[in-house]
């Protein structure tokens, strides 16, 4: 008898831990979430841009070291520091915001070290053109938000891309073809 209730003290502890190890999603906080883009100047300078609005959900199963990011930014919340400039790079030679109102970010992978997310694999489109991107993770944590009591998880990752692979060339290469993408993202459950 003593035995039974050995055995089943470890079948629902199994269960317990099995249950907290199921993956979990975090809904993308859009008012502390923002993706941010940067290109050399006709080699005066690097010019830093972000987009306002960006939704999507973050899954994370910790146990098995396993994730996926479903990310949508609205083009025409693109913030460059210039309201004409704004409307100059929504244009069709640029990121032609009419035809293509938002940018996807799907992940096909989430590569560990450790226990913390490395790289995540997944496919970028652009003005509707889709290519594969490799973001590496420069920053993660994920905890419990000190405010809204949630777990929250927190990123920084990084990817570089060349614009007229995405029919975003013009002025290239005077204006640089290389752009860095950096996305900052909190999540919350």
């Amino acid at each position: 008898m003593h035995l039974t209730k050995v055995l089943s003290a470890v079948a629902l502890a199994a269960i317990a831990s099995s249950a907290t190890a199921a993956p979990e999603t975090y809904n993308v906080d859009p008012t502390h979430s923002f993706p941010r883009f940067s290109y050399n100047h006709l080699g005066f300078s690097t010019q830093l841009s972000k987009f306002n609005k960006v939704t999507g959900t973050v899954t994370l199963d910790k146990a098995a070291k396993a994730g996926a990011v479903d990310v949508t930014i609205d083009m025409k919340s693109v913030e460059t520091g210039s309201t004409v400039f704004n409307g100059h790079i929504q244009g069709e030679d640029f990121l032609d915001t009419a035809k293509f109102p938002t940018a996807t970010f799907k992940s096909t992978k989430v590569n560990f070290a450790g226990d913390k997310p490395d790289t995540i694999e997944g496919n970028l489109t652009i003005k509707g053109v889709t290519k594969p991107v490799t973001l590496k993770v420069t920053h993660f944590v994920n905890k419990e938000h000190p405010m809204m009591k949630r777990d929250t998880i927190g990123a920084d990752a990084t990817t570089t891309i060349k614009r007229t692979e995405f029919n975003a060339g013009k002025y290239a290469p005077n204006v640089g073809d290389e752009v860095t993408i950096t996305v900052s993202l909190e999540a919350l459950k």
